[in-house]
Order: C-alpha cells, then sequence, then structure tokens
C-alpha cells in the first residue's frame, strides 16, 4: 500500500523520554484483531493513555496539548519486543510520521519504513538536546530532511545525519510501496530480461 510522499517535514514534536518502549505498550495485544490499518491511532499507547475505567490520564504526554506534532522523540532502544507490524501502522494513524530515538529494535524499524513511517536514528547526545529543547518549549520546531539526511533543532541550528537505506529512501520519497517501486522500474527489468543485462 503506498503512503504519502516525504522529502521535508518541519514539526513541532511530543516527548516521550521512557528507554525500552516495546510494541505491546504501543500497541496492546488485544487491539490487533482488525486486518486493516485504520482505527489503531486511537488504541496508541492505550494502557498509558487510560486507566482501566477508560479514563484518560491526563498525564501522559499524548494526552497533554501542549505537546503535538508529527515527530515523536522516544528514548532509547524504542520498538522492542514482539515483531507486530500494528505498533508502526498505530503510531501513523496517530498521524506521526518520524520517530526519534538513539536505537531502535531492527524489526520495528523495518515494519516503520515498510509502512511510511520514518525512523530517526541519533546519538545519545542529540537526542538529550532534543528534549532539553522541548522542555525549554514545548512549540520549539524540528526539521526532517530526509533527501540530505539530516534532522535538526531550528532554535539552534543545530544538526545532525542521520542512516537510510537507499532502497527504503526513494521508497519513501517517492511514496512507493514494494510493489510500486517494482512498477516502477518495470522497463528496466524487462529490459534486463532480454539483454541480460
Amino acid at each position: 500500500m503506498a503512503s504519502e510522499k516525504f522529502e521535508t517535514i518541519e514539526s513541532s514534536a511530543i516527548p516521550l523520554p521512557i528507554e525500552n518502549v516495546d510494541t505491546d505498550q504501543i500497541i496492546p495485544a488485544r487491539f490487533l484483531k482488525a486486518t486493516t490499518r485504520d482505527g489503531f491511532g486511537e488504541n496508541l499507547f492505550r494502557d498509558w493513555r487510560y486507566d482501566k475505567k477508560n479514563n484518560k490520564n491526563e498525564k501522559f504526554v499524548l494526552n497533554n496539548p501542549l505537546y503535538k506534532g508529527k515527530i515523536l522523540v522516544a528514548g532509547k532502544n524504542f520498538g522492542s519486543g514482539s515483531s507486530r507490524e500494528h505498533a508502526a501502522w498505530a503510531i501513523a494513524d496517530f498521524g506521526i510520521k518520524v520517530v526519534v530515538s538513539s536505537f531502535f529494535a531492527d524489526i520495528f524499524k523495518n515494519n516503520a519504513l515498510n509502512n511510511g513511517l520514518l525512523p530517526v536514528q541519533v546519538s545519545e547526545v542529540f537526542l538529550s538536546k532534543m528534549f532539553e529543547d522541548i522542555n525549554k518549549n514545548p512549540d520549539s520546531m524540528f526539521k526532517v530532511d530526509l533527501v540530505k539526511q539530516t534532522i535538526s533543532i531550528i532554535s539552534s541550528g543545530e544538526s545532525e545525519k542521520f542512516d537510510i537505506s537507499s532502497y527504503k529512501k526513494t521508497c519513501l520519497i517517492n511514496g512507493y510501496d514494494d510493489i510500486d517501486y517494482l512498477i516502477n522500474i518495470k522497463d528496466k527489468i524487462e529490459s534486463f530480461e532480454r539483454t541480460g543485462k
């Protein structure tokens, strides 16, 4: 399923300075029955956003009107645990386009990239600076430039480069899924079949 094209995002951010956030915390197992991607955002971090009586936890950051934006800034080791793709679906369906952390679980990282969600891995020093900037001003803005593979703190001008596979970068920039990518290079595939080159 194709997604929106992604080149540059400038946005405020939602801070989640918690380490070792696993996929069951991102989207609890009881919400995995649906077969389409729609509606998962309402249950993102469900057990942190609501208590057992379904009352909203006003202290949790996603319920705090001070924090908003298309970027989630998370603690180290984000997305550990099970391989459920629904975790990436829930984050994307909530409206988040970028997750920043100093380390991602590999399976979560791949699931995110396959679903139009950009995981940006930064150094622990840069991550701390992002949290500090948000703590000073909840409206702080950040810029993620996928073409240049940089993330910037707009208030200070500091930036850091991040890694991404060239294939996934191409897919995100063009809004391709794996099938769209193959269709896009159909002429090259047919030429190789004919000529072996």
